[in-house]
């Protein structure tokens, strides 16, 4: 059946690989006009919304984790101020209806019960480590449930997380278009892939090598790695396709031999064995069985007197049309120094309009590849005196860390961001700024319950203020009383502001955790 069309009364399963991406393509051609009838308030517009978390983790999220990452981007539901629009989210479990109601009463001039009757929320009851977008796969009546939500499938697309195959056939299964990468197009995300396209794109990236699959592969990069770089300290080790810096791992150069020496290989080989993991939970042995399986990267770690890690946001719209639409700092941690914690809107002034013209040749040549949708670059960057070199190390096809913060702040304030001068403002003119994390994480925050929570925030002040367009908003919020752990987005007129917004909530929540903890007195 390889190359023929679709026919009528076809099911997916019938359909090869070569035959799904036809029948995709046929669909994805629908969405320019989709894109085009978007905020026209047309009555039949809808958006199906599977924030499914398709990503290849060498250690995966437990259930309320993986749960609470699917309810991170529930700040769409910001869209139903489009008093037409209707709306169906999906998530594994069931989201606690005082979380919708959260969010909906931040919308803008728009009544909640409106936009209630306008959303569907939809949940799978599975909670299991898995892809959102495979368990809707498996369940065809729930399948068919989502299509009769979907008045009418013209003026309607899907908005998934990341955009793997499984996302592509659950598009195929609900006959709408999505907006997303197709994933034909995802090895240009990996490390490798990465590397080449910054090649093309005529921007600087550290030196080092792709393509490589092997534990050999490893020390026989590293050796040529110090052939070029005798006097590198420290060198990086990448999976192909990590996920927020936890597929990487920091070889030790210090103190080799000379590079070309007849033992460099075998203490290089010792130096790999113990390489410092960044993934918590990662071993070395479950590390070196990805590498085998998916491949990865050796490059050198950039370093010099003041580093950072900034990142670039962009978007190439159904139309052909290129987008900057944010640069963000990055707040790191872990054992490295390489797992993502938050951020900081917008990037520092000093290299912000650098790091936008780097990003915006490597988005040039991605959207002349065909990559539809939102996509993030990070950099490192490097101060020497009082100027900045940047290096490009990686591409995110696919929503990331930094959406949910700033579409929020976007959805709250309708500004938007000037790539010209690395400022968001708001249509009068005040300039925003953000502070955010996905990981404000302590023990005693599971002394909390959803509603705990939205009574700090109301007694305390922390709720976001449609007035003066600052103060807090909660996200991740289902994991407080599991996992200990909820991420916000603090909003100030000021860099300066928006830090003490985030300080004062930070300190405040943990108060009353650690409060809520301690034993009461026994009854008499």
């Amino acid at each position: 059946m390889s190359g023929e069309q679709q026919g009528p009364g076809q099911r997916l399963a019938d359909l090869d690989e070569e035959q799904r991406n036809a029948a995709f393509d046929r669909l994805q051609a629908r969405l320019p006009d989709v894109w085009r009838s978007m905020r026209l308030n047309e009555p039949d517009e809808s958006v199906v919304v599977v924030p499914s978390v398709s990503l290849d983790r060498a250690n995966p999220k437990p259930g309320a984790v993986n749960q609470a990452m699917e309810e991170r981007y529930l700040f769409l539901l910001l869209l139903l101020r489009q008093p037409r629009l209707r709306m169906v989210y999906v998530t594994s479990g069931p989201v606690d209806p005082a979380i919708v109601e959260y969010y909906l009463a931040l919308l803008p001039g728009v009544i909640p019960s409106h936009a209630l009757a306008r959303l569907t929320m939809v949940s799978v009851g599975d909670l299991t480590p898995r892809p959102l977008s495979e368990k809707l796969l498996e369940r065809p009546r729930l399948l068919s449930d989502l299509r009769a939500l979907i008045a009418n499938p013209l003026r309607s697309h899907l908005v998934p997380y990341t955009t793997t195959s499984l996302e592509r056939d659950l598009a195929l299964e609900l006959g709408i278009p999505m907006y997303g990468a197709d994933p034909r197009h995802l090895v240009l995300g990996t490390k490798s892939g990465c590397r080449r396209l910054f090649d093309e794109s005529g921007v600087s990236y550290p030196v080092g090598f792709e393509d490589l699959g092997s534990f050999d592969d490893i020390v026989d990069s590293l050796a040529r790695l110090r052939s070029r770089r005798p006097d590198a300290s420290v060198a990086m080790v990448k999976l192909n396709e990590g996920v927020s810096g936890a597929g990487n791992a920091v070889v030790d150069l210090d103190g080799l031999p000379a590079p070309g020496s007849h033992d460099e290989r075998s203490v290089l080989a010792d130096r790999v064995r113990v390489m410092e993991l960044e993934g918590k939970s990662v071993t070395h042995e479950t590390f070196f069985a990805k590498f085998e399986q998916k491949g990865g990267i050796v490059e050198e770690r950039i370093v010099g007197d003041e580093v950072l890690s900034p990142s670039v946001q962009l978007r190439v719209t159904p139309l052909g049309e290129l987008e900057i639409l944010s640069s963000h700092d990055q707040v790191l941690g872990g054992p490295t120094g390489q797992s993502y914690l938050g951020c900081t809107f917008p990037a520092d002034p000093g290299y912000a309009a650098l790091i936008t013209r780097e990003a915006g040749a490597i988005g040039r040549r991605l959207a002349e590849l065909g990559v539809l949708g939102r996509f993030a670059v990070d950099f490192v960057v490097v101060r020497t005196g009082g100027s900045w070199t940047a290096h490009a190390i990686e591409v995110n096809l696919r929503k990331g860390g930094t959406t949910h913060p700033f579409l929020t702040l976007q959805f709250l304030t309708n500004g938007r961001y000037h790539g010209d001068t690395g400022l968001f403002t708001t249509p009068t003119g005040a300039p925003k700024h953000l502070v955010a994390t996905d990981h404000l994480e302590d023990p005693s925050l599971c002394g909390l319950r959803v509603g705990d929570l939205f009574d700090v925030v109301a007694r305390t002040g922390l709720h976001f203020d449609p007035t003066t367009e600052t103060g807090v908003v909660f996200h991740m919020i289902s994991s407080v009383t599991e996992a200990g752990r909820v991420g916000m987005t603090a909003i100030g007129d000021s860099a300066r502001h928006a830090q003490e917004v985030y300080d004062r909530a930070e300190r405040i929540l943990l108060d009353e955790a650690r409060a809520s903890v301690e034993p009461d007195v026994l009854p008499v």
